[in-house]
This record gives structure tokens, sequence and C-alpha cells, in this order.
């Protein structure tokens, strides 16, 4: 014997047929609402404690989608902790860097700043920085800036650092009439049109261009026409074996060099090289042979007036004991005479007195 069943909902109820095999249909019926209103309750209840847990404050959550601001909230308990001045406009030292920022901003009322940094956040371009009139040093390196831009308002600006980055072409600095050191390395910079800039900037003397993607020789026409640079780094460029004879090329063509890239520029190294580049090889030998006669010739000056010294120093010092020796012959000698003296008198007296 077999038994069948089957449930068709009916309105608010589950009916359920049973059937056996020589039986007539039974129906059973019992209401479904409420389990399933129960149903959507407890699911309400459970997402509405879901959301309770996962709610943030605006604050928290702006910066999960955006990353850090530099707010004027964060400002105030920055400078509190790093024991600076409560007051922004007192502040001339600013340590923004290794915060993950991707905009600089509300830096207003900073207006004594004299040195920025900003290193190793996610910055795409600099702005916002108009209130710093009097900032000597800015510090924007390994960050994600593209464009040299915005920085007309810093006419006092000395230092500006602006390696690791994705900058392309040097431009929007000769308006920087005090900028003395240029940090630039690690970027894309790649033909002369890209740093032919560094042309209009007269006061650079402090310039490092490293591992860039700089190939043409005819960059030293540039540097050439820079009259106060006098330390420069092409370490890492394709350039530097592109260019015959390198570092005497670049002595010979930038006269007031001082130090260029990991070594610096002596005398000597500058003789050699205009020699060279007058006279060929066999003049910079010459040069050099010189050099080291004059060297030896220095060298040997300084040890006769050492010894010169040390001879005038004994002298001195035989004068002194001499003049000991003189003061103690002169004591006893007239210790002697008075014991003389001394030794007459007793004798006239004890004559005088038998």
């Amino acid at each position: 014997m077999s038994t069948a069943e089957v449930q068709i909902p009916s309105g608010d109820e589950m009916v359920t047929e049973t059937q056996t095999e020589g039986e007539d249909v039974k129906m059973t019926s019992f209401p479904v609402k409420n389990e399933v209103d129960s149903m959507i309750t407890d699911g309400t209840e459970e997402n509405k404690t879901n959301e309770k847990k996962v709610q943030r404050p605006p604050q928290e959550e702006k910066e999960k989608q955006w990353g850090p601001r530099i707010t004027k909230k964060f400002l105030r308990d920055h400078c509190k902790q790093h024991k600076l001045y409560v007051t922004p406009y007192l502040n001339d030292t600013l340590y923004l860097h290794f915060k993950g920022f991707a905009t600089i901003e509300n830096l207003e009322e900073y207006t004594g700043l004299k040195c920025l940094w900003l290193e190793s956040n996610g910055l795409q371009q600099i702005e916002n920085l108009d209130a710093q009139t009097d900032l000597r040093c800015l510090f924007l390196q390994q960050n994600l800036i593209r464009k040299l831009e915005n920085l007309e308002p810093m006419k006092k600006l000395c230092t500006l650092n602006v390696s690791n980055n994705y900058i392309h072409t040097i431009e929007n600095i000769s308006c920087l009439p005090d900028l003395s050191t240029l940090q630039i390395a690690h970027n894309k910079l790649e033909t002369v049109q890209d740093i032919e800039h560094l042309s209009q900037c007269l006061s650079l003397s402090v310039l490092d261009l490293s591992h860039n993607l700089l190939k043409h020789p005819d960059i030293l026409s540039v540097l050439e026409s820079m009259p106060n640079l006098r330390v420069l780094n092409l370490m890492g460029n394709e350039v530097v074996k592109k260019i015959p004879h390198y570092r005497k090329t670049m002595i010979v063509h930038l006269k007031q060099l001082n130090f260029l890239d990991d070594r610096p520029v002596f005398p000597r190294d500058r003789a050699c090289a205009e020699a060279w580049a007058s006279g060929g090889l066999e003049a910079e030998r010459q040069e050099r042979e010189e050099w080291k006669s004059k060297e030896k010739r220095k060298l040997q000056d300084s040890l006769d007036g050492m010894a010169a010294i040390r001879e005038k120093a004994l002298e001195r010092q035989r004068q002194r004991e001499l003049q000991e020796k003189g003061r103690v012959f002169i004591f006893c000698s007239a210790f002697k005479l008075r014991i003389n003296v001394n030794l007459r008198k007793n004798v006239l007296l004890l004559f005088y007195f038998r």
C-alpha cells in the first residue's frame, strides 16, 4: 500500500493532500503566515545588528575611501604630539612625511614655515602653498607628482627636492630667484628639451639629475649655460657613456664645477683636463708630472719648515739651560764670597778680644 502527499499553498495556509491507495484523499491545512513573518522579522533584526557592527564615524569612512587628509584638527594634534607651537604661524618647520596624504591642503594659517617635509606620501600635485611665502626648503621626494607647478608664491625658496616622482619636464622654477639646490633624481627626464629650462635658473649651484633617462650629449650645452653650477650628478644616465672622455669633458666645459657625480674636482684634476683639451694626452702627462713635482716640493718645504721650527725650539731650550746655569753660578759665587767675608769678620773679632 502506497501513500502520496502533495502540499498546495492556499492564501495564508499550506494545504497538504494525503492519499492512500484504495482510500479517499485526506486534506490537512495549517497556517504559514506567522512563520514567514517571523522569518522576515528575524532577518531584518539581523541586518540591523550587522549594520551597527559595520557602522563607522563619517571621518573614518571618508579616510577609508580617500585616504588620510591634512585637516586642521590633524595639524593641531600633530603639533601637540611633536611639541610644536599650537599657534600655527609660529611654527617654522612642519613634518608631514610618511603619512599617506594625497593632497596638500589646510596650510593657509602656517605662514611662518621655513621648512616643509612632505616626503613619501601619495601627492599627485604641488598645490595650496600660496601662504608659504617665507618657505626656504620644500621636500616632496617619493610621491606621485608629474609636473612642477604652483611654486610662484615661494620667492625665497632655496632647496627643492622632487626626487623619485614622475616628472617629465623641468619647468616653472625660473620664477624662484634664490633657488640654489634642485634634486630631481629618479624621474622621467629624457631629452634636451626636458631640461632646457635650467638655462634660465641662474642661481642654481647644486643640481642632481641622476638616474633619469637622459641620452643625448647635447645636454652639455644647457649645463654650460648655468654660470653658478658647482655640484652636478649625472650618474645612472645613458648620456654618461655617450660623452667621450666624460669626466675631462665635463670639467673643461663647466668652469665653476667643484664636485662631479661621486667625486670632488680638485685643482690638479682641472689643470690636467685643461691640458688634455689643449694638447692631448702628452700635454696631460706633462701637466701631471709638473703637479707631482710641485707636490713633492711642497711636501719637502713642509718637512724643512718643521725641521727649522724644531731647531729653533731646541736652540731656545739650550739658551734657557745656559741662563739657568749662569744664574746658579752667580748665586754660588756670591754665596762663597759672603761666607769668606763673614769668616774674616769673625777672625778679626777674635783677634781684637784677645
